[in-house]
């Protein structure tokens, strides 16, 4: 059955807003409420049309009141993807996590209620080295972060599964979207692959499996108007590497030694990036690669971008312009490392040695 009043969060930012606009567009639809506690830029708030926004904080019991007062029977989450800059730390927690029970609950007590979709990450798989190639709805992290972004939405969704036992008559769909990039989205990855030189985890080159940002929402869109419940990955085809996506991009990588990337972090978060955080230095270092198939036959879609398509798509968008030529770029990464590798040399000779047993060999 068709949704009639849909609720939207999160509409400041380009998901929430860039849904409720198309669902608003979509004469079946009622009404259409956005929610959230900033409201969207100008130029959002005229695409959105007749979109009512509701300034409102859902971690505030009074988020129940919305709810019931305009009869909503379809929830859309999708205030959970992590702010840009990095910035909010315990807030950001309290927010995601506190702000989806009091929506939860909202919706248990309301009757009309009879469709919630969560939108989600594939970081909820955790990176470990013993993870399997390849993940699948059904896999269980093997090490999932104790704090941040990863451990939030695990939270989350468990948090939903307990929903959907106490309101059986309720269909649940949880998106897990990989990374998500485009020449409009403003994310932790496409901030983190935009500087001129990138920092990296020496060693280790990881996997990118990516998402375009018109078929995030064009996933988000069919599911709102279909009835489509369980757990999905949500991820283009093919990945790229992370040494790829680099060059690609025309960035030069700083490869940085494991010991020294706490302080990078938050060098990096003090200028407003921050994808390299420590609790995604072990999903940067690894990388993850997830199934499709449930989406394309269970869901019906197919996204439309590659994964290659897609970073090249936001390269375009964006009008990155290579720092370097290719020769250029070459010799500055062999200069990085060379100048690595001699800083850990340097480091291994400062280091203690264990005392001499005064006996030779």
């Amino acid at each position: 059955m068709a949704p009639s009043v849909v609720l939207v969060t999160g509409v400041s930012r380009f998901l929430g807003g860039n849904l409720a606009a198309r669902l608003a567009a979509e004469p079946a639809i009622e009404r259409v409420l956005g929610v959230d506690t900033v409201a969207p830029v100008p130029d959002l708030r005229r695409r959105m049309g007749r979109v009512e926004f509701v300034r409102a904080d859902i971690r505030n019991p009074l988020i129940a009141k919305v709810v019931a007062r305009a009869g909503v029977d379809t929830i859309v989450h999708v205030a959970l993807s992590p702010h840009p800059s990095g910035a909010g730390g315990a807030a950001a927690t309290e927010m995601a996590v506190l702000g989806t029970m009091q929506l939860l609950a909202a919706a248990q007590n309301a009757p009309s209620v009879r469709r919630v979709v969560l939108e989600s990450t594939t970081a909820v798989y955790g990176a470990s080295p013993l993870d399997p190639a390849v993940f699948d709805e059904t896999t269980a992290p093997n090490d999932l972060p104790t704090r941040g972004y990863a451990r939030d939405a695990a939270d989350i969704e468990g948090y939903l599964r307990g929903f959907a036992r106490r309101r059986a008559d309720v269909s649940v769909t949880v998106l897990r979207f990989a990374g998500l990039v485009g020449p409009r989205v403003d994310t932790v990855l496409t901030r983190y692959l935009a500087p001129p030189v990138v920092p990296t985890v020496l060693g280790d080159d990881s996997r990118l499996q990516l998402l375009h940002e018109e078929d995030a929402l064009g996933v988000l869109e069919r599911v709102v108007s279909r009835e489509l419940p369980g757990v999905v990955n949500v991820a283009a085809d093919g990945v790229l590497m992370l040494s790829q996506a680099i060059r690609r991009a025309g960035r030069v990588p700083l490869p940085v030694p494991p010991p020294a990337v706490a302080t990078v972090g938050r060098l990096l978060s003090a200028a407003g990036v921050g994808a390299f955080a420590p609790e995604r230095l072990r999903l940067l270092g690894i990388g993850q690669v997830v199934d499709t198939t449930r989406l394309r036959t269970a869901f019906g879609f197919t996204p439309r971008w590659t994964t290659v398509q897609a970073f090249d798509d936001f390269v375009r968008g964006r009008a990155l312009r290579p720092l370097l030529g290719p020769g250029q770029l070459a010799a500055a990464e062999r200069l990085t490392d060379r100048g690595v590798r001699g800083v850990l040399h340097a480091l291994a000779d400062v280091a203690p040695h264990p005392p001499s047993s005064g006996r030779s060999a």
